[in-house]
């Protein structure tokens, strides 16, 4: 999520988008082919051995595809930065090799933007804007690749959170990359979600989420998925994971950098409390992250983004209502945001507390 926190003029869009990555991505659909033949396995076992199955060594090329339904916003553009999986058609290339080896490329309209770890260290790179944000993994998880969206990801996103909130099945068998898999079906027993079901294509001899396909209530057509279109499980040259960044390249390294992640400026923050973990109020499918905070001193390009969307009101107060297929957020005139893949009342419900 740095790609958005590295930019002023999105920063109040930080929240709705880190519960869209989580509720959506990319994908595209198969085609129509016979059904492939595996052993039989119950949803149950299946979930098992998703979660058991251990990283392995493999290179790929997926595609996405998302048609949320987000409004246009004035000063909108698409390029090679991750907020653009969050609609259209895009591409990305993703490569795993030892546990601290990782890369995920995103190959967009004007430019390439590249999450790289190599042992311990981690690179956020942006072709076109020529800028390249390196961190250090000092002890603990690096939580920087949870942020991309692949199909590994995902799954892990939707599958960690099944009990007691969901019912699984297990669908015909389908092929994706050229390979065999299963298909895990997930749904929500609450039907005030706005997510009416996701489908993992499990491999069907490694156990690797090999696509995710996202659906709005009432729709046949998946409203967001990311799907592998080719895959080898042979591991990918070392080289690969090593970055310096181009000549010319603006390096932010980790004293220029908050909390947060984003380059310190002096000054009053335009995102007061950025560092505090949201609240989250429910749980599930229905579950609403609220960021509590005193009214941000936006400035005038913020004001116009806000302003396109439209304005609600009610006993927790008054604000702007953000809506796609997926994701329903209100972000308050005093600064507070409420996010969630639900109706807006649950939004309104959980400002009221």
């Amino acid at each position: 999520m740095r790609a958005f926190q590295n930019r002023p003029r999105l920063r109040w869009l930080v929240p709705i988008v880190a519960v869209t990555a989580l509720v959506a991505g990319g994908l595209v659909a198969g085609t129509a082919a016979a059904e492939p033949s595996l052993p039989e396995q119950s949803a149950e076992q299946l979930v098992a051995k998703v979660a058991a199955s251990r990283p392995t060594q493999f290179s790929g090329t997926a595609e996405t595809r998302a048609d949320l339904g987000l409004p246009e916003l004035p000063g909108s553009r698409r390029g090679s930065d991750f907020e653009a999986l969050l609609s259209g058609e895009n591409t990305i290339r993703v490569w795993v090799g030892t546990e601290q080896q990782t890369r995920v490329a995103v190959h967009g309209t004007f430019g390439e933007s590249d999450l790289v770890r190599d042992g311990s260290d981690v690179w956020l790179w942006n072709s076109r804007e020529r800028t390249a944000v390196h961190s250090k993994v000092t002890g603990g998880k690096d939580r920087s690749a949870e942020s991309a969206p692949t199909p590994q990801q995902l799954a892990a996103q939707a599958i960690e959170a099944i009990e007691p909130t969901t019912r699984i099945s297990v669908a015909r068998n389908v092929t994706v990359a050229g390979r065999a898999a299963y298909e895990l079906v997930l749904e929500p027993k609450d039907d005030r979600s706005l997510i009416e079901q996701v489908r993992i294509a499990v491999d069907g001899e490694r156990f690797l989420p090999l696509r995710v396909q996202i659906f709005g209530e009432g729709s046949d057509r998946p409203a967001a998925e990311a799907a592998f279109t080719r895959i080898d499980f042979s591991a990918p040259d070392p080289g690969v994971f090593e970055f310096t960044p181009p000549a010319g390249t603006e390096v932010v390294e980790p004293d220029d950098h908050d909390r947060s992640g984003r380059p310190e400026k002096p000054g009053k923050s335009d995102h007061p409390r950025s560092g505090e973990k949201p609240a989250v109020i429910g749980k599930g499918w229905t579950a609403v992250h609220l960021i509590k905070g005193e009214r941000p001193d936006r400035k005038a390009e913020q004001d116009d983004i806000l302003e396109a969307l439209p304005r609600v009101s009610g006993s927790w107060g008054t604000g702007r209502l953000f809506s796609s297929r997926l994701v329903t957020a209100v972000i308050t005139d005093d600064g507070r945001i409420a996010v969630g893949p639900v109706r807006s009342e649950l939004l309104y419900a959980a400002l009221e507390r």
